[in-house]
């Protein structure tokens, strides 16, 4: 088994988990990989005789069989930027704060290692947005693109038409589209609803509107969904799972990208289950532990 590690090595969070990372991999024979500029860059950490270093994160995650995400949603978002080109699924180890995709807690390792070893997991496909430029640049998104203004004293005016046909004139702070994965990320901060990963849809979620009428809109994503600038394009900004673009956007069409990111779903996790333990989902604070 080819076990690719990607992780920022200037958090010091990393360095338990991956040094027991490297010592099960020492114990089992398997090969782990890391790049060239994480190998320099880390510290605290002892590298045995079954490390490969790949030139790259994109040649390390193209030598994986499967890619171990150490670090929070950041760190995943980071490597669905090299992993949405390839089928190598993401086992995500948590040392962030919620880490709602990396399900796997440092104590966990071990075990969760030892399920990926013996196929003991079922692979989790996120769906990713594609947003399409006028010029033809392309912008891809686990969790969602974000257009705002670049400056505290105005709103952006943005028009969105859906299938051909004109959806809303918003005046906000904001507009989020996002994906059923990134439902519980940015977009449930502004108000936006829980979506199960899976559902063909897409979530349309303006960020303080100027007009409370406005609100949350979930739309299938097998349509385009065009978002125009209103104002002066120089006046927004423009990301796409959080990096922030240099271009200056006029429009961008909207839809589902063929690309998608395996996750590594282990058996004794389910969606609804990471809602009740990371968000507190449906929790009654009237209610004492172990009352029914």
């Amino acid at each position: 088994m080819k076990l690719g590690v990607i992780a920022n090595p200037e958090k010091y969070s990393i360095k338990e988990p991956l040094n027991r990372l490297l010592n099960w991999c020492s114990e089992n024979d398997h090969q782990i990989t890391v790049s060239k500029e994480f190998k320099q860059s880390v510290s605290g950490v002892e590298f045995n005789s079954e490390l490969h270093v790949a030139e790259s994160e994109k040649e390390c995650i193209s030598e994986s069989d499967f890619i171990i995400a150490i670090g929070g949603d950041g760190t995943m978002l980071h490597t669905a930027k090299y992993v949405r080109y390839s089928d190598s699924p993401i086992l995500g180890v948590n040392t962030g704060k919620l880490g709602f995709m990396a399900n796997v807690q440092p104590d966990q390792i071990e075990s969760a290692l030892h399920d990926l070893q013996s196929g003991n997991f079922d692979i989790d496909k996120r769906a990713m947005l594609q947003g399409v430029s006028r010029e033809g640049d392309i912008y891809y998104a686990l969790n969602e693109f974000l257009f705002t203004k670049k400056d505290t004293s105005s709103m952006v005016s943005l028009k969105a038409s859906y299938d051909g046909y004109l959806l809303n004139h918003f005046w906000a702070d904001g507009l989020l589209i996002s994906t059923p994965t990134g439902s519980t990320a940015y977009n449930l901060s502004a108000g936006g609803p829980i979506v199960m990963p899976g559902t063909p849809v897409m979530i349309v979620t303006p960020i303080n509107p100027h007009t409370l009428t406005t609100r949350p809109l979930v739309l299938p994503s097998d349509k385009n969904l065009v978002i125009e600038v209103e104002d002066q394009p120089d006046h927004i900004l423009f990301s796409s799972d959080g990096r922030m673009s240099d271009q200056t956007l006029s429009d961008m069409t909207i839809s589902k990208s063929d690309l998608s990111v395996n996750l590594v779903m282990l058996k004794n996790q389910n969606y609804f289950k990471t809602l009740r333990n990371k968000l507190m989902w449906g929790l009654d604070s009237r209610k004492a532990p172990g009352d029914s």
